[in-house]
């Protein structure tokens, strides 16, 4: 059988049929890159604190722009859809931690590079917002070490303030302990580029996390014997989950050697490498606020149970 090609650029014959290689129609072409496709960091207003919150807006396929949210708690939380159309973008999400079954509503309006907006919150609160675009946090060129700093002296809490009136913070042999829950502690130093040593105790079933730059937590929670998660012992809360669970039973001294340099991030956890040189998305929830490209403190999570820390060694890099 001879074959033609007047309206097809090749064909194959197969039990009997003539079947085209090319389709009747070409594919669709991806959407040009939409003005509100990347990372957001978001400033909340609450009326009564501001707050910091994070936003990504993702391509999905052709045209579908994905997401996923931080609020000021909580961990990172997938969305769905964004709409997004003359200039106007709006999304919803399920609750997390909020005991009601109402989504929490997104809109805003992006003008001039800059986002503002209202967000309608589980709680039937309405809190503005405004947003720019996230700094990339690469660096240009190596990161030379300086001296290692001792933070925590052992004898006291000088350098360190806690974020609210009743600290329940104190030295005792050596050791910085929050015997309950109660408020954060926080470094009055503000760091850049370090490598962090830090040592740590907690009871059975307790949690705390360290912030760095007071922005990005690492887990620190009691999870022997489970699987790794984001949001367990030494991930990186909602984002980045280590390749192994590194957490001893709980009663005994712990560790991490974490370095940060930009958005790269090394954890080191008991001695075993478990998050390596992973780029920190944004903000995670509690953080201190979301000036992303500012330096930022250590800041030690005290309200979720009993914790012991000892051995803070902080070396700067510039």
């Amino acid at each position: 059988m001879r074959l033609t090609f007047h309206t097809i650029s090749l064909a194959v014959l197969i039990g009997g049929m003539l079947i085209s290689s090319r389709p009747a129609s070409g594919p669709e072409q991806p959407s040009p890159a939409s003005p509100i496709i990347g990372r957001w960091d978001l400033t909340v207003d609450q009326g009564w604190r501001i707050a910091p919150s994070w936003l990504e807006v993702k391509l999905s396929g052709n045209s579908a722009l994905v997401g996923q949210f931080v609020a000021d708690g909580g961990s990172a939380r997938p969305i769905s859809k964004v709409n997004f159309k003359d200039g106007k973008v709006s999304f919803t999400i399920p609750p997390q931690w909020e005991q009601t079954d109402k989504d929490m509503v997104f809109e805003g309006m992006l003008e001039d590079g800059k986002l503002k907006g209202k967000i309608y919150t589980s709680r039937g609160e309405t809190h503005s917002f405004t947003g720019e675009r996230a700094p990339s946090l690469k660096r240009s060129k190596p990161v030379v070490w300086g001296t290692p700093i001792r933070l925590f002296n052992g004898k006291d809490i000088s350098g360190w303030h806690a974020d609210r009136p009743n600290n329940q913070w104190k030295a005792v042999n050596g050791i910085l302990t929050s015997p309950q829950s109660g408020g954060n502690i926080i470094t009055d130093g503000k760091y850049e580029d370090f490598k962090l040593h830090i040592e740590f105790r907690y009871p059975s079933g307790s949690n705390s996390g360290v912030y760095l730059r007071g922005r990005y937590e690492v887990q620190v929670e009691d999870n022997y014997g489970q699987e790794p998660s984001s949001t367990l012992f030494s991930g990186v809360y909602g984002f980045l989950t280590p390749n192994t669970m590194a957490a001893k039973k709980p009663g005994e001294w712990q560790s991490f050697d974490i370095t940060l340099v930009g958005r790269l991030v090394t954890v080191v956890a008991n001695g075993k490498p478990v998050i390596i040189e992973q780029n920190i998305p944004g903000i995670t929830g509690g953080a201190l606020d979301s000036r992303e490209a500012e330096s930022g403190p250590i800041m030690l999570q005290g309200d979720h149970g009993p914790i012991e820390y000892r051995n803070i060694i902080l070396t700067p890099g510039r």
